[in-house]
């Protein structure tokens, strides 16, 4: 990215220095960062309603760098694609019917952020919780940092006891999810 300023620097003090519209220049630049911004946010978005719930973790290499680091993860698991790789299988055993419905992607700069519902039957082992067969819905928001047009850095929140809920784990009435209607 600072190789790629300065080049626009450079290449665009030669522009006007040889009588080109400045503001024209800027118009041009904004136009190739907002075709970037949406380049990302498409890749996050494939994530999330194509890859994780199909469960094709060789297609992951496409949009995860092999170094990422997932700031969400638990000190056991692993990091970068191999990380996420693991996590998507682990996800397609707990959750068969995996569908994400996506809410909201804002983006700025090489920051993409997701607001999205996982729906899904539980049908496996959910870190000692025996499959129920309930169908849930549990909210999150991804936060993703792209370089070199993959992701790089994932922090992920999501709500944990909405889900406990509607598995039947915890006491009280299953919470309804945000992102559900």
């Amino acid at each position: 990215a600072t190789v790629l300023a300065q080049a626009i620097v450079r290449e665009g003090a030669k522009s006007v220095a040889a009588g080109a519209n400045p503001m024209d220049l800027k118009r041009g630049i904004d136009r190739a960062v907002n075709l970037v911004v949406e380049e990302l946010k498409a890749k996050a978005r494939r994530i999330w309603e194509e890859i994780i719930p199909n469960g094709d973790v060789d297609r992951l290499a496409e949009v995860i760098a092999e170094d990422g680091i997932d700031h969400s993860a638990r000190p056991d698991e692993l990091q970068g694609l191999a990380g996420a790789q693991q996590t998507t299988r682990w996800l397609g055993s707990v959750f068969s019917d995996q569908c994400w419905k996506i809410h909201q992607v804002i983006g700025e700069g090489d920051t993409v952020v997701v607001y999205c519902t996982l729906h899904g039957r539980h049908t496996g082992n959910l870190l000692g919780i025996p499959p129920t067969n309930r169908e849930v819905a549990m909210d999150y928001v991804h936060i993703v940092h792209f370089r070199d047009g993959k992701v790089a850095d994932h922090w992920g929140i999501r709500d944990d006891m909405a889900l406990m809920r509607q598995l039947g784990v915890m006491s009280g009435p299953p919470t309804p999810v945000a992102g559900a209607g």
